[in-house]
């Protein structure tokens, strides 16, 4: 027995060696859409591998979100385009059972409305989904799986949105209009549309919200600046010149820095919110798209999307740590508090 110990001691200390003190979160699992594949990717955090890729036999998730006991997660079926671009429009969500690995429901919205975000607001217990088509956010009853009601947006292309921390109000940009509209959670209204530029003449795709609830990122699609939002006042704050295009970004958990894409250079830049400007970039694979910051707030997950690949960075070395493969044009993340180790299995 005294052997034994001593040799599961021995196997501990060399596997605390072989990961870094970064990546040795004991549970849970990232979560990775992948548009391609048509497929949701489960990834243990530890080893860093695919234990799963589960099948959506639909075309095509972009993105996921989990329930808040990690149990459930969420894929709006998009359709086969791009937003403001003709194709099929999706009428659907699935909703996918992480421990079993399977379908177990799926949400269908009557029409063709082009589901794309899923957002779980816990101040209420309502699941939001952006439907596009639609020009609204369309609320949902994750217990009965009821549409609830739509919040309008006022827009067209309401692709993405951000709920602000306070449980307030959601925020969406509007890709053609080149705007972002201001939902009041409470009352179900618009409040305001925050023009950027004339239409078509900014594009604005992504958007992410500080951590104090006072400012919103989002960058111009096709010109290397960030545009900053002050949400008291409604009124675009600043533009940031960036080293490359912008795309999906997030606050750090202390609030310091915004880590954010730039897509088309194969980096990412780390932005001070101190005072704007760029401290640093990384090198990632091709097209980084969403940014992800594991719960205890020591890792970044960057979406590479032409490479197959998730980034892992380490937040205090702000060094990639690890490249893990996923599907074909991965996209969209998710983290579910359960370890894929304690699901069904990979198979």
């Amino acid at each position: 027995m005294k052997i034994l110990s001593v040799t599961g001691r021995l196997l501990a200390l060399a596997l605390a060696l072989a990961i870094p003190a970064a990546f040795a979160q004991s549970s849970g699992t990232l979560l990775v859409a992948n548009q391609k594949d048509h497929t949701l990717s489960l990834i243990d955090p530890v080893t860093a591998t695919q234990t799963i890729a589960i099948q959506e036999d639909r075309i095509t998730g972009h993105e996921v979100t989990t329930s808040p006991d990690g149990r459930t997660a969420y894929v709006p079926i998009y359709g086969d385009a791009g937003v403001g671009r003709p194709g099929t429009d999706g009428h659907e969500m699935l909703v996918i059972d992480i421990p079993s690995h399977k379908i177990t429901s799926t949400v269908d919205f009557g029409h063709g409305v082009r589901p794309h975000l899923p957002v779980y607001d816990t101040h209420r217990n309502i699941l939001y989904v952006s439907t596009e088509l639609d020009q609204a956010i369309t609320a949902i009853d994750p217990r009965t799986l009821k549409i609830l009601y739509k919040i309008p947006t006022g827009a067209a292309e309401s692709h993405m949105f951000a709920l602000s921390h306070d449980g307030r109000f959601a925020y969406t940009t509007n890709v053609g209009p080149s705007s972002v509209s201001v939902l009041d959670l409470d009352t179900h209204k618009t409040l305001d549309i925050i023009h950027l530029g004339e239409a078509g003449a900014v594009r604005v795709q992504r958007i992410s919200i500080s951590n104090d609830d006072k400012l919103l990122f989002t960058s111009d699609w096709d010109k290397p600046r960030l545009a900053v939002i002050d949400t008291t006042t409604r009124k675009l704050k600043t533009w940031v010149p960036l080293p490359g295009t912008g795309y999906g970004s997030t606050p750090t958990h202390d609030g310091r820095y915004l880590i954010l894409c730039l897509s088309k250079s194969a980096k990412v830049a780390v932005i001070d919110l101190s005072n704007f400007s760029v401290v640093r970039t990384i090198d990632v694979p091709s097209q980084p798209q969403e940014v992800l910051i594991r719960p205890d707030g020591l890792v970044a997950y960057v979406s590479c999307n032409a490479d197959h690949k998730v980034a892992a960075i380490d937040l205090k070395t702000w060094k990639v740590q690890s490249l893990i493969d996923a599907g074909n044009l991965a996209d969209g993340l998710a983290w579910s508090n359960i370890s894929s180790t304690a699901t069904g299995g990979g198979h």
